[in-house]
């Protein structure tokens, strides 16, 4: 089977409202119709910086801009798509929201809102996601 390497850059944004910490998830469907939530991440593109991606990547997928403040570290993992292996490694950092808004979302996520810290890290579909934002509650607690 062909192998293909991908690295992509994300992050968890975060705001604070009445005390407490929200972080914004963002759902697609899977290939079987399910409605999964995840963090915002995208591909890094030619010459650009894990930095700039993030910030871009949330942008289009959620309609936020937001600022880095900390790296989250990075997740890697391996999937078949078309027929083609794919090991992906995820650059991700924590983000402050700083404006935009999040009906302002690109076509490719069916949904995007804020969810109370702990409650996203239960939300998340995917292990390797679901530490990154357990590392985000560590900082943000």
């Amino acid at each position: 089977m062909e192998t293909r390497r991908e690295v992509s850059a994300g992050g968890v944004v975060y705001r604070r409202r009445r005390g407490r910490v929200q972080v914004v998830l963002a759902a697609r469907r899977t290939r079987r119709g399910d409605l999964v939530w995840g963090l915002p991440k995208g591909e890094i593109e030619p010459g650009e910086s894990p930095e700039s991606a993030a910030i871009r990547e949330v942008r289009e997928e959620t309609g936020l801009r937001a600022r880095i403040e900390d790296p989250l570290g990075q997740i890697k993992y391996l999937y078949v798509w078309e027929g083609v292996r794919v090991r992906k490694a995820v650059h991700f950092f924590l983000m402050r929201a700083t404006g935009g808004n999040v009906s302002e979302h690109d076509e490719e996520m069916e949904d995007v809102r804020w969810f109370p810290l702990g409650d996203a890290v239960g939300a998340a579909a995917y292990k390797g996601e679901r530490e990154v934002l357990q590392r985000a509650v560590e900082r943000l607690s």
